[in-house]
């Protein structure tokens, strides 16, 4: 593991769930800790500017009829009614604390579903940048946090999730998946322990 063959993808970071008028905020839990969510996650993207991990966003994007949900059950049914995500729309855009990286994010477009994986170029690129780790970010955790780590791990990436860089529906949820859930498939740790491991490594690499 090391910050050549690691990429961070950040999942959700969307006005609809992030902002303070975002029509799901109300999702992924009270605001005060959503704010540390957001500050964690832009430490994390700080340490990694000038660092060679690639840096991945998969927003959720519909068109304005909705057409590709048929039949939607759960979290895709309440997005359909609420009409969040939706295309053109503010509450679609990444957050603007995103945008402030530029290109240093890649923007994946496709997602339509859980599963970052899923009618995106997401496996190709990490094939292409001889990816072996993939570390997880963003909201919410029991949904396409969970789905796209255990599609990493399917596929054979050794996955990592941030604990506090990962946003759930309550507290009881957070504390559930990342204990319970996400062993069995990934590591869990949050941001500042895994900057700490990857600059040990680094610092190592030449003597190693």
């Amino acid at each position: 593991m090391d910050y050549q063959n690691t990429a961070f993808i950040f999942i959700g970071y969307q006005n609809d769930y992030f902002s303070e008028t975002g029509i799901l905020r109300g999702v992924i839990e009270e605001s005060d800790r959503t704010r540390h969510i957001l500050d964690n996650t832009l430490s994390l993207l700080e340490s990694l500017q000038d660092k060679e991990s690639l840096l991945i966003q998969t927003p959720i994007i519909f068109t304005e009829d909705y057409r590709e949900l048929v039949n939607p059950v759960g979290i895709l049914k309440s997005i359909k009614q609420a009409r969040a995500f939706q295309s053109g729309s503010g509450g679609a855009e990444c957050i603007s604390a995103f945008q402030a990286y530029g290109d240093r994010i890649k923007t994946l477009e496709g997602k339509r579903g859980l599963n970052a994986f899923s009618n995106t170029e997401l496996d190709r690129e990490l094939e292409q940048h001889n990816i072996s780790h993939v570390v997880l970010a963003g909201a919410v955790t029991s949904i396409c946090i969970d789905s796209t780590g255990r599609a990493a791990h399917e596929r054979g990436y050794r996955v990592t999730i941030l604990s506090d860089c990962t946003a759930s529906r309550t507290p009881e949820e957070q504390r559930f998946y990342c204990e319970n859930i996400f062993p069995l498939y990934a590591e869990v740790t949050d941001h500042r322990a895994l900057m700490e491991s990857l600059e040990v490594l680094e610092a190592c690499e030449p003597r190693c």
